[in-house]
């Protein structure tokens, strides 16, 4: 492996994405959504962020505006399933309110917030950050996670931290992106090869590793191919 560009296109070649569920990866991408998602699944899987949500929506609490004015026992009643619901609730809470002073609606915080915002909320880490920068916000931004740095740890890579590991993923991508449209056959945003990039990466391990054992046999085969 050369480059991020040949994860990438090894992935693509074990047929990632496999989910259909939206074209970002990320469900119901460039909505508010997807910030209630990146606090939710802080600690907890992605099944029990979906039962929160699905609550969520039945209350009509998906929005900053309605998560502001809602009871915070209730709102933590509601996000039970993806558990520490308490902090989160508070957190959930405290990040709308911030979101409406700050920026007066969802549609102007799409536009204008940043990382170093982002960071100086309570409880967003880096990934949380670029998460919401990248789904929500729909920012040229790739996720780096857990999965990102253990399967490039399985493939021999390793690096300082986050932002090195980052700079490292998106610059293959950049470099080789002109090769990337010829794979996609039509014309896509390099925000979109992040969010999609991110996605086959957590869709493999998913499938791949298990617990310290993280099997790349199959993905190296296919990035040792050529062109």
């Amino acid at each position: 492996m050369q480059s991020s560009y040949d994860l990438w296109r090894g992935l693509k070649k074990m047929g990632y994405l496999r989910t259909q569920r939206d074209p970002l990866w990320w469900p119901n991408s460039g909505t508010f959504e997807v910030v209630i998602g990146a606090i939710l699944t802080q600690q907890t899987k992605w099944e029990k962020v979906e039962l929160s949500l699905q609550q969520l929506k039945a209350h009509g609490l998906c929005s900053p505006e309605a998560l502001c004015c809602c009871d915070l026992e209730h709102l933590s009643l509601l996000i039970k399933p993806s558990g520490f619901y308490n902090t989160k609730a508070l957190r959930l809470q405290r990040f709308c309110k911030n979101l409406l002073k700050d920026f007066g609606s969802f549609e102007s915080f799409k536009e204008n917030a940043d990382r170093e915002w982002l960071l100086a909320q309570q409880g967003i880490g880096m990934e949380s950050a670029d998460s919401i920068l990248c789904y929500a916000c729909e920012r040229e931004v790739f996720v780096v996670d857990s999965y990102t740095q253990r399967l490039l740890d399985a493939l021999g890579y390793t690096f300082e931290d986050y932002m090195q590991l980052q700079e490292w993923m998106q610059e293959g991508i950049e470099i080789h992106f002109e090769k990337i449209l010829q794979h996609y056959g039509k014309s896509v945003t390099l925000q979109t090869v992040f969010a999609r990039f991110h996605g086959k990466i957590v869709e493999f391990a998913k499938e791949h590793i298990r617990g310290k054992n993280v099997v790349v046999d199959a993905l190296e085969t296919y990035m040792s191919e050529k062109e």
